[in-house]
């Protein structure tokens, strides 16, 4: 496949037109990406043409439908799910909470479930609740030094055949390095345990192939894939019939709405398929063919290969640079774009010196306490986080390892 047409893709993204961030490159990413023009055009044409009660029988009412029935139905074939397999909530936080409660209702105490210190709290703080409720938590626990989750200790953790379900990240938002999501989910299957995987920190670099993955549970934010504000959520039809209705009581036949308590955003759930349509364009401008799957998945590697060409040489710049510490991998193609540097200065100080020299960027803990916790990071100094997507060019880069240098 050709090299990512950087230039095409960021014409598809207003932003980079717009006067007032001209100048600044964009590395605060894993926070929210910009957004892309078809979902802004969706998003345009469902306030001004479609803003009524959807599934009515008039035309902008049954087109309103139409658009949000389309979204699930696209997005859910490029991730090769049955279309009510796929569902939307208010966020991904959200999301993880409803879920939450319908395994508490679920399970038996004295069952496990198994969470990571390598996650962002919103995939780790619902579950652990749950110790309250007479469920046996069990934290699998990243080396200190890498930030890496050894699959030999997940293993021993699902040994007594106790573990019922395994919360992990596709990727942390601090660590970067990508799990063998298909692994995991094969050595928890076979141990008799469901799995939840956190998408949001990966799903920007590339929609999945949730069916391949085997996961039976995947989220991610459709904020940080160039969409709306929207968690989207991945049930497989054999758990998601089995735990118990959260929704109104006559939904409960509904699988796309049995864990959806809230009325959904329905602009925002219609302006989503602007994502599968520019997944697509992107593919079949590159040359690619194929159905919704294929066309993803060659958007896939558009997006990893640029992102791992740009990555390496700020990898290499940190781990040659003796006053910060570059938290996770540092061979790019073991991680994704999200880079955590820890040093003598506060993350937030950091990025306050950056911004001056047109360097959009963010310090703190990120949500991601334990993660720094368990590295000796103190989360009220904070790292310093560079994150970047497909869109990034070469320049900017540079631009990020001048300005770093002249900060550092």
């Amino acid at each position: 496949m050709a090299e990512l047409d950087v230039n095409w893709v960021r014409a598809q993204f207003p932003a980079f037109s717009e006067p007032s961030l001209q100048g600044q490159a964009f590395f605060e990413n894993a926070g929210g990406s910009y957004i892309c023009k078809p979902v802004i055009d969706r998003l345009t044409r469902y306030y001004t043409q479609r803003k009524v009660q959807p599934y009515a029988p008039y035309d902008a009412s049954r087109l309103a439908g139409e658009e949000m029935d389309e979204a699930r139905a696209r997005l859910a074939a490029m991730m090769g799910v049955d279309t009510d397999e796929l569902s939307f909530g208010p966020s991904t936080t959200q999301n993880t909470y409803v879920l939450a409660q319908a395994f508490r209702q679920h399970l038996s105490p004295g069952d496990a479930i198994v969470v990571t210190n390598q996650d962002h709290e919103a995939n780790s703080g619902p579950w652990r609740r749950l110790a309250d409720e007479g469920f046996d938590l069990r934290e699998w626990q990243i080396d200190p030094e890498t930030g890496h989750l050894a699959p030999a200790a997940l293993k021993d953790l699902l040994g007594d055949g106790k573990v019922k379900l395994v919360c992990f990240p596709h990727c942390s938002n601090v660590v970067g390095e990508i799990n063998d999501v298909k692994a995991i989910c094969a050595t928890a299957r076979a141990a008799g345990a469901y799995t939840c995987v956190d998408g949001v920190s990966y799903a920007p670099h590339g929609f999945v192939n949730v069916d391949d993955l085997g996961a039976d549970i995947y989220l991610f934010s459709a904020y940080k894939t160039y969409g709306p504000h929207q968690g989207i959520m991945v049930i497989r039809r054999a758990l998601g019939e089995t735990l118990p209705n959260q929704a109104h009581y006559f939904n409960a036949d509904s699988l796309y709405k049995r864990f959806t308590p809230a009325g959904p955003d329905h602009a925002q759930v219609a302006a989503s398929a602007g994502m599968a349509d520019y997944m697509e364009a992107l593919a079949k401008h590159h040359g690619a063919t194929g159905d919704a799957v294929q066309l993803a998945a060659a958007a896939h590697t558009l997006m990893r290969d640029h992102e791992v060409k740009l990555l390496q040489p700020l990898l290499d710049y940190a781990t040659a640079k003796n006053s910060v510490r570059l938290l996770g991998p540092s061979v790019a193609a073991n991680r994704a774009p999200t880079v955590s540097l820890a040093s003598g200065i506060p993350g937030e100080d950091l990025a306050a010196a950056l911004a001056p020299k047109g360097i959009m960027a963010g310090g703190g803990d990120f949500y991601a306490v334990r993660a720094l916790q368990a590295q000796g990071v103190d989360p009220a100094h904070g790292v310093l986080r560079l994150s970047f997507t497909h869109y990034t060019t070469e320049e900017e880069v540079a631009k990020l390892i001048d300005a770093l240098d002249q900060v550092l």
